[in-house]
């Protein structure tokens, strides 16, 4: 039984939801039927998603022409 994502038409919300088999979900908010179902991300198991560091102080970002070159400037 797969979890579904929607956007309501009605009421402009997001919400997951268990659909089995055929039958036809319901918003959870408004309970309209009309709804647009949404393109879901997945994630697999022992995965992270990889975040890029912030920059640090002038000289830190990893500039290759050192301190001073910086293109955050």
């Amino acid at each position: 039984m797969p979890i579904y994502e929607y956007h309501c038409r009605g009421c402009g919300r997001d919400f997951e939801t268990l659909v089995r088999n055929s039958e036809t979900p319901a918003c959870t908010h408004c309970s309209g039927e009309d709804l647009e179902k949404k393109l879901s991300v997945f994630a697999a198991p022992g995965s992270e998603p990889e975040m890029a560091p912030g920059a640090g102080a002038c000289g830190t970002c990893g500039h290759p022409g050192g301190p001073g070159s910086c293109a955050l400037n």
